[in-house]
């Protein structure tokens, strides 16, 4: 699928499927590098692997946080191809990195089959707004294959959500007790028989709106894994987008790290001003030489 037919199936169905968007060989460094974050399939069902016990029980606990042990995979994070995809959903090129997540799941450490729900109150200050220029997006990236039976997210088209109000913003299973506000219950069948499943190859990206309805399903394949990364887009205007803040990050050294590998371009996207811009001035670059000494600060000397 083209960009232009991604942005269209997006803005229509509030996200759009891209098997093998990322391909093999762009997606291998990374891939070499997961044993730096995570067990594998195989370390984690035969207990060989110290890591193992940090991954039982909960759901989420499986989530590293950029940047990452790998350089490659910070690096695939930003890659040209999902730059370019984020730019043009978000019809905008002057784009914000407001997250992003590797996450591993592995079969039987967790309970991870999800209630249908928007993931907008952990991305926004505010609420959705499908308005040009305002929007936010979200993006699982599919580190290894992820069938049917390794618990691929399922997503429901805008028409069966459109009119639905911002709160609650998640729809409970028949059976299951509300126990706030953002919990609807009632069971929603509705919406779980409009299910579409993200099942897809390695290298598959799912693009989706901060409110599209969406969740997590259950891993039943014996000694499986799952490997992907959550990433998260806003227009640089859109500053009530927020999941984290890249300072307090900006203190480790896989973050130099990063930095020194990484092109304006995708430094852009975490808030770095381009080259030409005001700030960079013989004070400013002299500054940056000193906290990011491998990194080439020709294109920033080209002052504007």
């Amino acid at each position: 699928m083209d960009l232009t037919s991604a942005a269209q199936a997006w803005r229509e169905d509030g996200f759009v499927i891209l098997p093998g968007f990322i391909p093999p060989e762009e997606l291998k460094p990374a891939v070499g590098e997961l044993d730096l974050l995570f067990p594998s399939a195989e370390g984690f069902h035969d207990a060989t692997d110290a890591r193992r016990g940090r991954f039982i029980g909960d759901q989420f606990a499986g989530i590293d946080y950029f940047p990452f042990a790998s350089v490659e995979i910070s690096l695939l994070a930003v890659n040209h191809r999902i730059l370019a995809l984020a730019e043009r959903l978000l019809e905008d090129d002057d784009i914000r990195m407001s997250g992003a997540e590797a996450w591993a799941k592995y079969a039987g450490a967790s309970d991870y089959d999800q209630d249908l729900h928007r993931d907008y109150p952990g991305h926004t200050l505010l609420v959705p707004s499908t308005a040009p220029g305002f929007r936010q997006l979200e993006m699982f990236v599919y580190l290894a294959d992820v069938p049917e039976e390794l618990g691929p997210a399922h997503l429901v088209p805008r028409m069966h959500t459109a009119d639905l109000p911002a709160v609650p913003a998640r729809y409970l299973r028949p059976g299951l007790e509300s126990t706030s506000r953002f919990e609807g219950a009632g069971g929603s069948p509705q919406l779980y028989e409009a299910e579409v499943s993200a099942a897809g190859t390695a290298g598959t990206v799912v693009a989706f709106e901060i409110g599209t309805v969406h969740r997590g399903t259950a891993m039943t394949a014996p000694r499986g894994a799952r490997f992907t990364m959550h990433l998260n887009f806003r227009p640089s205007v859109a500053q009530w987008g927020q999941r984290r803040g890249w300072a307090y990050s900006a203190v480790r050294e896989d973050w130099s790290t990063f930095v020194e590998r990484a092109t304006p371009r995708q430094l852009q996207a975490f808030g770095f001003p381009p080259p030409g811009h005001p700030y960079w001035t013989p004070e400013t670059l002299a500054g940056m030489a000193l906290r990011y000494p491998g990194l080439d600060l020709t294109p920033w000397r080209r002052l504007g």
